[in-house]
């Protein structure tokens, strides 16, 4: 029998996550053979599954035409639908959640996109989420916006698991841990138990180098006179996300260092791990698993799409690589200031976050879109 090299994986200390959530994976009985088999230890979603999952399936049908029934609007109809697909994931990953202490067999879910602006509304809805879904392995995602941040403190702090979503930046991920720390602070000083909530920082890594790559083709494009600034800009495609997100590892080692960490810690507090995500490979000219390959290390989760997940289990060379070239990581980042290549990397990542946010926007209004049509479609004339 073949190698499965997911397996391996979990032997350096890192969970596979599924980046993908449908009814159809749930009822075949293919989300439950990936979690007992295949090495699978989380899922997330996002309103872009979604979308592709209920737009153009009859399996909800029958939700729908009950919500229908029920004179419930669009907007609570999807719930009914996402709700029912969330805590049914949920129960099939509750024997592994216990069986790991709480470390995973989580499902998550976002909020709306559309209040990622706004502090208070992502509040009310991550704790109306996790009170209806009523699964204690259940991660709500808030994006890891400035407003985002102060919701994340509070939620973190009320008992709520929370997946922070969208970072692209290393300040962006630090300022998410300490959001962690100080709601499992704020929790502590109100006496309650910290033990059993746990977070995990989604650090996006295939359109940071989508995005670069695009601006040196550019520059190629254009025509180099010299061929060591040609060699320059060719060297720095490809890398700067997993360079990044290297950086992004030490910086979380250096916060679990810290004293306020260690106090936590000392509490029964989990660390927030970090979570590679975007990790399919977007240029066919890479190879199809080195987002995964590239990173894998101690207390991280790496959350992939189906695709990804056949791939690595076929032919992940795996190792313990989170770790290794981490001068490299940093000289690379420090090269994009070079003027030969002249990329300012804040600017992407700002570009970047502002992108995001729309990625999600524009799939959960598509979705609700569809739905509506569907609607008009299953209700009795």
């Amino acid at each position: 029998m073949a190698t499965n090299h997911l397996l391996e994986i979990n032997q350096y200390g890192q969970s596979i996550w599924l980046d993908n959530l449908t009814r159809d994976i749930i009822q075949s009985g293919e989300l439950k053979e990936l979690v007992e088999n295949q090495g699978i230890s989380g899922i997330t979603s996002n309103p872009a599954i979604f979308e592709k999952a209920i737009a153009g399936n009859v399996i909800y049908d029958a939700d729908i035409e009950a919500g229908i029934r029920s004179g419930l609007p669009t907007s609570k109809i999807y719930e009914s639908l996402v709700f029912a697909d969330i805590r049914n994931a949920c129960d099939i990953l509750r024997p592994l959640y216990q069986a790991s202490n709480r470390l995973d067999g989580y499902v998550s879910i976002e909020v709306p996109p559309t209040i990622a602006h706004d502090t208070e509304a992502t509040i009310a809805e991550a704790r109306r989420y996790f009170q209806e879904i009523n699964r204690e392995n259940l991660m709500i995602k808030i994006p890891g916006t400035e407003p985002g941040l102060p919701a994340v403190e509070q939620v973190i702090a009320d008992g709520i698991n929370v997946n922070i979503t969208l970072l692209f930046s290393v300040e962006s991920y630090v300022n998410t841990a300490w959001a962690y720390i100080q709601g499992l602070e704020k929790r502590l000083a109100e006496g309650k138990d910290i033990s059993r909530i746990a977070s995990v920082a989604s650090f996006f890594l295939s359109r940071i180098d989508s995005n670069i790559d695009a601006k040196i083709d550019a520059k190629l494009k254009k025509g180099v006179d010299d061929i060591a600034v040609e060699a320059k800009l060719k060297a720095v495609k490809g890398k700067v996300a997993i360079a990044n997100a290297k950086i992004a590892y030490q910086e979380y080692k250096k916060i679990i260092r810290s004293e306020r960490w260690q106090a936590l810690a000392a509490k029964g507090a989990k660390v927030q791990r970090l979570l590679w995500a975007s990790t399919s490979t977007k240029d066919p000219n890479y190879r199809d698993v080195m987002y995964i390959e590239e990173l894998i290390g101690r207390d991280t989760v790496n959350t992939v799409p189906p695709a990804t997940i056949k791939a690595c289990a076929d032919h992940c060379n795996v190792s313990e690589s989170l770790e290794t070239d981490v001068d490299k990581a940093y000289t690379l980042i420090e090269n994009l200031k070079d003027p030969d290549i002249n990329i300012d990397i804040d600017n992407v990542m700002d570009e970047l976050l502002v992108e995001g946010i729309d990625k999600f926007i524009q799939p959960f209004q598509s979705l609700m879109n569809s739905l509506e049509e569907k609607i008009k479609v299953l209700s009795p004339v």
